[in-house]
């Protein structure tokens, strides 16, 4: 990361800016940081200013505890006020719900984006995401960070095997590193459920995108996302799962935030 601001409660944001153009700040998912991006950066940086950040508790930004969804939020302020005052927002996975939670704000949002961001669609989803919330809690309580990582990649459908596998890799580590910030993720999704309320309240044009070969519950919380925003459109990329190939997304987002 090339550069810190500073946010309202005084923890430094390391971000990295690219490009020349309209300010567009991506927003990562969960267990990444802002280098997770870098790759969707890059063509977008040809048309727009991107910036790219580590979230408050990873990579090289800093953590005040106690942690709050809306220090969160105010990091967005931060880093849209050290671009100029005004920007569109990206954001994939529960990185989609803070640039929803960031839009809902008040903040100058021109326009968002997000991909995919897994809202519970039934009880049963609901109800597992509560359980996830119980034993994540638990585990990072107890310093089990390992732990943490494994419910994580089960609450995504990874199974035993590829888990295992994953626990013998090299990138197990970093995993563990950025463990605690499970928990920031999982609060930013609240219990869980479509913030109807929420979304409502939303006054940017809202883009929320779904891959096409990704399960049907995830095209079904796209498409509620952007039925519940005001200004919201819903797209499926053909091929696509949550792993979105930034090659294919990309031209997508430039074309939206173009507009």
């Amino acid at each position: 990361m090339e550069k810190k601001t500073l946010s309202r409660d005084g923890t430094h944001i390391a971000y990295t800016r690219t490009g020349q153009g309209p300010a567009l700040l991506l927003v990562s998912g969960a267990m990444s940081t802002g280098a997770t991006l870098a790759s969707l950066a890059a063509p977008l940086s040809e048309r727009f200013d991107v910036t790219v950040y580590d979230r408050r508790g990873r990579g090289e930004s800093g953590e005040t505890e106690p942690y709050a969804v809306e220090r969160e939020v105010e990091d967005l302020a931060a880093l849209i006020d050290a671009v100029g005052g005004e920007a569109s927002l990206y954001g994939i996975s529960s990185g989609g719900a803070l640039v929803l939670r960031a839009a809902a704000s008040g903040l100058p949002v021109r326009r968002a984006a997000v991909y995919e961001v897994p809202y519970a669609m039934d009880d049963a989803d609901a109800k597992a995401r509560a359980e996830y919330t119980a034993r994540l809690t638990e585990a990072l309580g107890q310093g089990r960070r390992s732990d943490a990582v494994e419910l994580f990649l089960r609450l995504t459908g990874l199974g035993e095997d590829v888990i295992r596998s994953a626990r013998q890799s090299p990138m197990w580590a970093g995993m563990e590193s950025i463990a605690p910030s499970l928990a920031y993720d999982d609060a930013v999704m609240g219990d869980g459920r479509l913030p109807q309320s929420l979304l409502a309240s939303i006054t940017a044009p809202v883009l929320s995108l779904a891959g096409g070969a990704s399960a049907g519950w995830m095209r079904e919380a796209a498409r509620a996302v952007a039925e519940a925003v005001p200004q919201g459109t819903y797209r499926s990329l053909e091929g696509q799962s949550h792993m979105v190939e930034p090659g294919v997304l990309a031209p997508v987002l430039a074309e939206y935030f173009a507009a």
